[in-house]
């Protein structure tokens, strides 16, 4: 079956979930962040040097910083790498105007949050990840449309989850190797998985947008994310996938779309538009 009828039909019924990775900053010209772990190293050892034999490995070089120079370092470089003032694409803003059920962003960025922000009113929350180091026992962050911290909402309202944190309203990050590791060893009993996140992913189907699989860490936070949905999903990916990308998809039952993202971004706004769902 084409995958655009599959994914009209999916957002008809409200049952995607779109999952956005770094690489939708490439839709984002006039946003200088970082827009892969890779630049996003380079960003940070440019300011407080690492040994060289982790310079290009973002995790290692995050837990150095943060065992050398403190954490309140890293996390000051980190807010510095994402201070640009915040764009969003076209494409960020259809998807904040469609007022899905659940938007997941796996980046650190503020692009999905200035779309929220300008087209969704006040009828959202965003649920970021929150670090062991500053927050110990509390695995997430709830925040209203306005940045204020609230309590973990029920549903009846998008959400927005950042499951690594993200630059605004308080600075947030999942970064470093300890960070990941207090995660990852509760994510299996999906602890650190907002509850609202586990209820409003049941029987839906992920769209995976700017997003690369060729990282063991990145690869278990989308398993676990995507645990008790549905069994259809998509990823745009027109780069051929690694083997390990290969074995991943066909494991969670992702079905590649090998098209550019800026083609496929045209596409799904044409499929998303008004006149486009009325017919």
């Amino acid at each position: 079956m084409n995958p655009f009828t599959e994914l009209a039909a999916a957002l008809a019924a409200k049952r995607l979930i779109p999952y956005l990775g770094p690489g939708l900053l490439e839709l984002c010209p006039d946003y200088a962040v970082p827009a892969t772990p890779q630049a996003l190293v380079q960003k940070l050892t440019a300011k407080s040097p690492v040994p060289g034999k982790i310079r290009n490995n973002l995790t290692r070089s995050a837990q150095f910083i943060e065992n050398f120079k403190h954490r309140k370092t890293l996390v000051a470089l980190m807010n510095e790498a994402f201070a640009a003032a915040p764009a969003c694409s076209p494409l960020h803003e259809a998807l904040a105007k469609l007022q899905l059920p659940l938007i997941v962003d796996a980046w650190y960025d503020d692009a999905s949050l200035t779309a929220f922000t300008r087209l969704a009113g006040e009828s959202w929350i965003q649920i970021q990840g929150l670090s062991q180091s500053e927050h110990f026992g509390q695995w997430c962050g709830a925040y209203d449309a306005r940045g204020t911290g609230i309590a973990m909402p029920a549903q009846g309202q998008s959400l927005l989850y950042k499951p690594l944190g993200g630059h605004a309203p308080a600075g947030n990050y999942l970064v470093s190797d300890t960070d990941f590791v207090e995660v990852l060893t509760e994510i299996d009993i999906q602890t650190p998985i907002p509850a609202p996140v586990q209820q409003l992913r049941a029987g839906r189907s992920f769209l995976f947008l700017g997003c690369r699989f060729d990282d063991q860490l990145y690869r278990a936070f989308a398993r676990q994310i995507m645990k008790r949905s549905s069994q259809r999903h998509w990823a745009v990916l027109p780069e051929a996938p690694t083997r390990m990308e290969a074995r991943f998809l066909a494991e969670q039952n992702i079905e590649r779309i090998a098209m550019p993202l800026a083609e496929f971004a045209e596409r799904f706004m044409a499929l998303s538009a008004p006149s486009a769902a009325a017919a």
